[in-house]
């Protein structure tokens, strides 16, 4: 699916419709020392099998694309619920 770069929609900061700069949201990296990690890590420590069951097949085959929206006036960032896609693709304008 090809999604424009820039969208005119509604910022909450601003409480008025703006343009809006759209990028593709990536989860950054796994903190070690967050509580969960650090259970997980421990966990998976000495002998033994995997914590979790692996995955044998994949349920779904395509995963759900999360958009950030930033607002050009105030620099707000909204994240637009996923859509799943097979393929996003963040074009220069649409006809």
């Amino acid at each position: 699916m090809k999604v424009p770069n820039k969208i005119r929609t509604y910022c909450p900061k601003c409480r008025k419709y703006t343009v809006h700069t759209v990028m593709l949201y990536k989860p950054g990296k796994r903190r070690t020392l967050a509580a969960g990690q650090r259970r997980y890590l421990a966990k998976q420590k000495g002998y033994g099998s995997q914590r979790k069951p692996e995955q044998k097949r994949t349920a779904k085959v395509t995963k759900k694309q999360v958009l950030k929206l930033k607002c050009d006036e105030c620099g707000y960032i909204i994240h637009k619920k996923g859509l799943r896609l097979k393929k996003l693709e963040i074009v220069e304008k649409i006809r």
